[in-house]
């Protein structure tokens, strides 16, 4: 056997400010050979005697939980030391603020909605973590989204504060699972990045099925049509470009154009079967 290296790579995080949750990876190739017993030690940096974490492995190999008695707005000097019959090795010294390294619990009560008759589009809804509500933060949100018959995520990362997202061009007819998940963003005015919480449950809702990828036989239509065909590809070519996720256009204009775009599709599939049944009223042999 040999004397123990040096731990390495220590991370901490915590849930709602109240507790501390610490891992790291064992130096070298871990215990090689001999036991290696590892103690996480954690002291306040200023002033404060040197403590022990007691609740080893709560987290998985390598890791030690703090679940109460922190001290806010003042630093932590945390470190991890390895020993075996052979020797000690202590880590690197990792100083952090409390409020520097937050998580918190999943968005709860999501709900996804369809947007009217709007194939391609659906409404997502959440709440606010309730540990949170007394803290003065800027909660960030992340939505993902798959299709039921895929394992593969979209991600919608620009949502910023907001609890209200609308999700478009998506595929008509198809079930859609939404989760949402928060970053609680400079509580007390931290000024780090804060850690993603865990995703929410996943909810499920479809959009309504395309109305016009039935079997309609169209006639067909002259050279001003098929400009207005061209322009309106050209339209929803770039509103599925610019509009992606939760986009801060006019979502207005855009349900009133796909609105009358759906009524004018409509209009325009009955004039054409008033037309084909003149046509045939006026070819019929007894006229």
């Amino acid at each position: 056997g040999v004397p123990p290296e040096k731990p390495t790579n220590i991370t901490c995080w915590s849930k709602n400010t109240k507790d501390l949750t610490c891992k790291w990876n064992p130096g070298g190739e871990g215990e090689s050979f001999l036991h290696t017993n590892y103690t996480l030690k954690y002291k306040l940096r200023w002033y404060g005697k040197e403590n022990e974490c007691q609740e080893m492995a709560r987290a998985g190999p390598n890791s030690c939980y703090i679940p109460k008695d922190l001290a806010l707005f003042t630093p932590y000097e945390i470190w991890v030391e390895a020993s075996n019959k052979l020797g000690t090795a202590a880590s690197d010294i990792l100083s952090l603020d409390i409020l520097d390294v937050v998580t918190t619990d999943a968005p709860f009560d999501v709900q996804v909605n369809r947007v009217g008759d709007l194939e391609d589009q659906l409404s997502v809804r959440w709440s606010s973590p309730p540990a949170l509500r007394d803290f003065l933060f800027q909660a960030k949100y992340q939505i993902r989204y798959r299709v039921e018959d895929s394992t593969e995520w979209k991600v919608v990362d620009d949502i910023g504060n907001q609890t209200l997202c609308r999700l478009a061009g998506l595929r008509p007819g198809t079930v859609y699972f939404v989760q949402v998940r928060c970053n609680p963003v400079g509580i007390y005015g931290s000024r780090k990045a804060g850690i993603w919480s865990e995703w929410s449950i996943p909810t499920a809702a479809s959009t309504p099925r395309n109305e016009r990828s039935g079997g309609t036989c169209y006639q067909k239509s002259g050279e001003s049509s098929s400009n207005l065909r061209r322009e309106l590809k050209q339209f929803f070519g770039w509103v599925k470009k610019h509009a992606y996720g939760c986009a801060a256009l006019n979502i207005k204009l855009y349900d009133q154009w796909r609105v009358w775009l759906q009524k004018s599709h409509k209009t325009r599939n009955q004039n054409q079967e008033v037309a084909v049944f003149i046509g045939l009223q006026e070819d019929s042999p007894g006229r």
